[in-house]
């Protein structure tokens, strides 16, 4: 503890650790507009994690300090009907690295101090000593082995979910909502949920909007990724408008070569990305929740093309287009021709998002509850 100059005793600024899952990089991306807030705040944030996500955060904050967090490297398989034997197979060692996560957390309080933790769906970092925070979406996980896997499912989540002191859900509560079963499951875990509305880095208005002009963002985990921008290559190169391609590679160094209609880019400044983004007439990508909630948050129409095999992308997309907020393709189906005849026929819906404010409040919230926390240490 210090003491200023009037005599009054000052404290420290709350020391927060965020940490991302390494399963693509949207829990990396939907955790910017939370570090901004925290930042806002005056808090001393430090990240941590590895890849790709470590590169991106990186870009967005350089002068935060970051820690070295091994991620769960989850491997996709080729073909969808193997999917879900492949992620079976790795649960395992998923298990070890959530005890190895945890471990590691129980040091880095004790060597760096921090007051809370801010969990991106990576269940092993909670502390007893500490506020912990973990963030999802997916609090009811969806299986292709039907309902009676899905509540197992749901029990062996919220078992991890409810050592934390709160969940935080990037949607919204109610009927107005993205995820739909996903963020409203029909039983809710004992730790107390709150609803932070979407979790967007980006903002609407950067530019105006070119007719025919398209923006493709590639991300997942391979092999998949690189399957999807191979028919994406095929079918751009007789496209007769103007298009932008990021490939959602932050860490790789070669690039694709660009012509003056197709731009390509491994990874985008979050400024040029917005730009780009909101320009489009149509945003083409996966429908990974962080893109989509992305997307909403520009109002764009966009052209969505689940992972094969990934549950839960699978369900979003047919949420979506179900909702009018997305034209839906498959991806051994896609064609940029018919998916582009098939999204200007479609009347798109769109959210009225003004005047959201339930990160704000979350985090004011948390933040008064650091202040009056028995556990938390002053100094």
């Amino acid at each position: 503890m210090t003491v200023g100059a009037a005599g009054e005793k000052l404290r420290r600024k709350y020391r927060i650790l965020v940490a991302p899952l390494d399963w693509g990089l949207g829990h990396a991306t939907r955790c910017i507009p939370i570090i901004t807030e925290l930042l806002t705040n005056d808090c001393d944030v430090w990240l941590a994690g590895e890849g790709s996500q470590e590169s991106l955060l990186r870009s967005q904050f350089p002068d935060l300090p970051f820690l070295t967090l091994d991620g769960y490297r989850i491997r996709y398989p080729k073909r969808k009907r193997m999917f879900s034997l492949k992620i079976i197979s790795q649960i395992p060692r998923i298990i070890f690295l959530i005890r190895k996560e945890h471990g590691w957390l129980n040091k880095a309080v004790s060597t760096h101090g921090f007051d809370a933790v801010i969990s991106d769906n990576r269940f092993g970092l909670h502390h007893q000593k500490i506020i912990s925070i973990f963030i999802t979406h997916q609090l009811q996980i969806k299986s292709s082995f039907g309902k009676w896997s899905e509540k197992i499912l749901r029990s062996w989540n919220y078992k991890h979910i409810d050592q934390f002191s709160e969940c935080w859900v990037p949607d919204y509560r109610g009927e107005q909502n993205l995820a739909g079963q996903l963020s409203h499951p029909a039983v809710e875990p004992h730790v107390p949920l709150k609803y932070v509305g979407l979790l967007s880095r980006l903002e609407k208005g950067q530019s105006a909007e070119i007719p025919d002009h398209l923006f493709f963002i590639l991300s997942g985990p391979e092999p998949q990724r690189t399957i999807l921008e191979n028919k994406i290559i095929d079918d751009i190169s007789h496209y007769p408008g103007t298009a932008t391609i990021v490939r959602g590679l932050p860490s790789i160094s070669s690039i694709l070569p660009s012509t003056g209609m197709i731009k390509f880019y491994n990874h985008l400044p979050l400024k040029q990305l917005n730009e780009e983004m909101d320009k489009a007439e149509y945003v083409i990508s996966r429908s990974g929740y962080s893109t989509v909630m992305d997307i909403v948050k520009l109002g764009k129409k966009s052209i969505l093309i689940a992972t094969p095999g990934q549950t839960e992308q699978e369900y979003l997309a047919k949420e979506l287009a179900e909702k009018h907020l997305a034209f839906v393709v498959e991806q051994n189906e896609f064609s940029l021709n018919i998916a582009l005849a098939g999204a200007r026929e479609m009347r798109y819906q769109f959210l009225n998002l003004h005047g959201s404010d339930e990160l704000e409040l979350t985090v004011k919230t948390f933040l008064n509850r650091l202040s009056t926390d028995k556990k938390n240490k002053w100094r």
